[in-house]
């Protein structure tokens, strides 16, 4: 399975766990690092979700996979909270960041800038604009190579 494919599978098998639990799915990622192969789940809910929670999704999660046994080569699960330093990938992440301070890295260089920190003002399917230093500047969300909420 591509790396897409075992990230839409686990979200299908994750998805109910998450609505059972009025839980929020922000992210399913399966990525390599060195040389192991990490499957992530980051989920959150209303005033943060803590560690029993994160258990609990992956002891659920972890039987669903293990009884499908789908995924090839071998994985480390992990399951946790966003962060503070949440990504931005949905709509959604962008509706509620509004007004937020964002760190945002391009692919290539814009204004002479490569990394910002700005604060979002508005985003579209296609662009963003931030307030940096008092001017308005809309980005392309092509060209955005990584966007999070900020550390403040």
């Amino acid at each position: 399975m591509k790396k897409s494919e075992i990230e839409e599978y686990c979200t299908k098998l994750v998805t109910p766990i998450i609505e059972e639990n009025s839980f929020e799915l922000v992210d399913v990622e399966y990525v390599k690092e060195g040389a192991d192969y990490y499957l992530r789940v980051y989920a959150d809910k209303e005033g943060g979700i803590n560690i029993d929670d994160c258990v609990l999704i992956s002891r659920a999660l972890e039987k669903k996979l293990d009884d499908e046994d789908k995924i090839e080569s071998a994985y480390i699960l992990e399951v946790s909270s966003p962060g503070l330093t949440r990504p931005l990938k949905k709509d959604k992440d962008f509706k509620r960041s509004i007004g937020k301070k964002v760190e945002i890295k391009l692919f290539t260089k814009y204004k002479g800038l490569k990394q910002l920190e700005a604060q979002l003002k508005s985003y579209s399917e296609t662009d963003i604009t931030v307030d940096l230093d008092g001017e308005d500047l809309i980005i392309n969300r092509k060209d955005i190579s990584m966007i999070r909420l900020a550390f403040e």
